[in-house]
Formats: structure tokens, sequence, C-alpha cells
């Protein structure tokens, strides 16, 4: 079995910001030369997360309306009283998608579905740098 990894960086937004990655992760897959195998994707951070959705204009701005729904930004939030840094909502959101998703890839290709893209969601209260973790194991 062989295992590699690379490392990829993406500046967001914050804010629910939602970005398609799945080029990324191919790449990855494609520069390994594992034809066949796993791709794992995780995000380190406690405020951002990574899934997978049809990427398109649409869902862009469901995404974040939804999340402000259910986890708005004005909310009482106990985090903020420890770290007094207003993005607990912002660690609840993270919580809810998880910071990593592995995707089985055969003959080099991932094997997601027709409108099905892996995507970067990054929570925080501000713009930032994001730095994701691809390791690909297979044969």
């Amino acid at each position: 079995m062989t295992i590699k990894t690379t490392r990829i960086e993406k500046k967001t937004q914050g804010f629910s910001d939602v970005i398609d990655i799945t080029d990324d992760v191919e790449s990855s897959i494609y520069q390994s030369r594992v034809k066949n195998g796993i791709a794992t994707v995780f995000i380190p951070g406690s405020t951002g997360a990574v899934t997978t959705v049809e990427y398109e204009p649409g869902l862009k701005e469901d995404i974040p309306e939804f999340m402000e729904k259910i986890l708005p930004q004005d909310a009482y939030y106990h985090h903020n009283e420890t770290w007094a840094d207003g993005n607990g909502f912002s660690h609840m959101r993270a919580a809810l998608f998880g910071p990593s998703i592995t995707i089985p890839f055969e003959n080099g290709k991932l094997t997601l579905g027709t409108w099905q893209q892996i995507v970067l969601l990054d929570f925080d209260a501000q713009p930032r740098t994001r730095r994701i973790i691809i390791q690909i194991m297979g044969e």
C-alpha cells in the first residue's frame, strides 16, 4: 500500500464561504500515481469543514442562509465569554459538518456522483488562508 500526503491553501472570506476543491483533490490523486484507493480530505482548525454538495450558485447562497437560521451569528454562545473572539457560531457550524471526508477512487478517478463536488466550508468570523491536507492511500 502507498500513502501520499499533499497540502493546499485556499483564501476564504469566512462567514459560511463555500469553495470547490474537487480539482485540487483530483490533482493530488493524479500526482500520487495511486490508481485505486481512498482520498481523505482534512482541514485543521475548528471553524472550517469539508463536505460534498452540488457546487452551484444557489447552494452557495442556501448554505449561509440555512446556517444563519439554525446557528445565528448574533445568538448567545458561551465560547464568546471564554475567548471574547465572537466566533462561537463558527465553531458550532463547523462541528455540524466535521473536519474531514474520505472518498474512494478507482483508476485514478474520484467516485463522486454526477452533481457532487468536494467543498471547503469556512465558518470563521473573518477571512483566512486555510490549509487543507489531502492524504491518498491505495495501490
